[in-house]
């Protein structure tokens, strides 16, 4: 890790570009005029653009502070997935002028245009097992497709990354509920003792890494995952970390084992767990609880004016990590071995 605990990328000020001015870059860099409305974004700077003829993307700029390379590794990516799973609901990356899919302006930023994808946003819909299920299956998917997908960039430092969890520490005096800190270092005591060295030996690979309700969109009727968003903390680490994000998100407090196995069976389903990527599943999913909890109060401490944004996945998280946290260890590992031994049935 970095000298900062975050690095600058997590502490950079936004893009700050008026709707004018992003209305100037889609004409001058792929010849597009049309309405603008900003879009809300952890590090950069998001529209939605509707052409007149009915056609809508998603104009993006980049944080000044992401490197062009890392930007290029989202690109690359999502391009290798539009040639490896063409099924897969990922954005498009539109071509500009000059054929150039990238765009460096003199602040540093990179300036991209992507396809817009229709759906109700995942926090918005109604929970259900099929819904679960259908998560899991889906991040599986998305796994396998980038299997084999390399670019230099993919090893770039990112504290949401579950293997550098221990780069929490310095920022637990953000949570101001004493009994959820002190859950949150029991668990990272336990990552540095037992699940960091289980995790270093785990197989690895590009995977999305946030598979969160706002990164997700579905049908109509709330039964299957339609869309994929976000692609902004792509990252080379175990695959199973993917499964613990998707999977932190959706334990309900008063079933957490059940309806954590029920991503977990959907995951399975399409890239079956291996028996060393079962074992610390439980602990991983905590670990992206823990990692939730812990940013979300710091960078809401550090940037008050977007609070509403980077706390809006923590009441879940939190709920979820008492839940789990509640149970007793051995117990719930054996429990919900055997629940995911039935999904798979």
């Amino acid at each position: 890790m970095s000298a900062s605990p975050v690095g600058e990328r997590m502490t950079a000020l936004q893009p700050r570009l008026s709707a004018g001015e992003a209305a100037a870059l889609a004409l001058r860099f792929f010849g597009l005029t049309g309405r603008l409305d900003p879009l809300t974004s952890e590090r950069d700077q998001n529209f939605r653009l509707a052409t007149e003829d009915g056609r809508v993307y998603v104009l993006k700029i980049a944080n000044a502070a992401e490197p062009a390379e890392v930007t290029n590794f989202q690109t690359e990516a999502l391009d290798h997935v539009a040639r490896t799973a063409p099924d897969l609901p990922v954005p498009r990356v539109i071509v500009g002028q000059g054929g150039g899919r990238e765009f460096r302006l003199p602040s540093g930023s990179v300036v991209r245009l992507l396809t817009w994808l229709d759906g109700m946003p995942l926090h918005a819909a109604p929970r259900s097992a099929p819904l679960r299920r259908s998560i899991g299956a889906t991040a599986a998917g998305l796994t396998r497709a980038l299997e084999g997908f390399v670019h230099p960039a993919q090893d770039h430092e990112l504290i949401w990354d579950i293997r550098n969890a221990a780069g929490l520490r310095p920022l637990l005096p953000s949570v101001a509920d004493a009994a959820l800190r002190a859950g949150c270092e029991a668990a990272l005591d336990r990552f540095d003792a037992e699940t960091g060295p289980a995790l270093a030996r785990l197989p690895r690979q590009v995977v999305h890494a946030d598979f969160n309700p706002h990164n997700l969109l579905t049908d109509a009727q709330a039964r299957r995952i339609t869309g994929i968003l976000d692609f902004g903390d792509m990252v080379r680490t175990p695959r199973i970390c993917d499964l613990a994000v998707a999977g932190s998100y959706q334990v309900d407090p008063a079933d957490p084992l059940s309806t954590l196995a029920e991503v977990i069976g959907g995951w399975h389903s399409v890239l079956p767990l291996l028996p060393e990527e079962e074992a610390p599943i439980l602990d991983l999913v905590q670990l992206r609880m823990v990692t939730t909890i812990v940013l979300s109060n710091w960078r809401a401490a550090r940037q008050p004016e977007h609070a509403g944004y980077f706390l809006r996945n923590l009441p879940a998280s939190g709920a979820g990590f008492a839940a789990l946290a509640a149970l007793d260890r051995a117990e719930a590992r054996a429990r919900l071995a055997a629940l995911i031994r039935k999904e798979a049935t």
